[in-house]
């Protein structure tokens, strides 16, 4: 064997090189597309207490 860097392992040197940093990027895609779940729920509730506003403020009873 000679010294010299072999081609094969040069680019399965490269293929792993490129390996790490495709899981680094996928990592950062899956957190950006992560829900904000608590925003979400405090959005929702925000939400149900108008509506039951609106539903008590038609049901109430109208004296006059």
């Amino acid at each position: 064997m000679t010294d010299e860097p072999n081609e094969i392992l040069a680019t399965v040197a490269a293929a792993k090189a490129n390996e790490g940093a495709g899981a680094e990027k996928a990592a950062a895609e899956r957190r950006e597309r992560h829900w904000q779940l608590g925003k979400i729920g405090l959005g929702v509730g925000i939400g149900s207490a108008a509506v039951a506003a609106a539903v008590l403020f038609a049901n109430r009873d109208r004296k006059g």
